[in-house]
């Protein structure tokens, strides 16, 4: 389970907000003990691009290895 206010990674995109695989996020809700989680994404400013609900096989915590890698969103 990813805590609240830890970041997530994106496993799979989710065109239907325009996010993509490797997106990361910040869990600012836990449902069902870790069934699914409410995230917030992002700009590097800080400005929010979405609020998502997603099933916990969508995501996973962010590694000790990861690194962040910048893209410009489409819309």
């Amino acid at each position: 389970m990813i805590p609240e206010h830890k970041r997530a990674v994106l496993t799979v995109d989710l065109p239907e907000y325009d996010l993509r695989a490797g997106d990361v996020g910040t869990v600012v809700h836990v449902y069902h003990d870790g069934l699914a989680y409410e995230i917030e994404f992002f700009t590097l400013e800080g400005e929010t691009l979405d609020v998502v609900t997603v099933e916990a096989h969508q995501v996973r915590p962010v590694r000790e290895r990861d690194v962040l890698h910048v893209r410009e969103r489409s819309a």
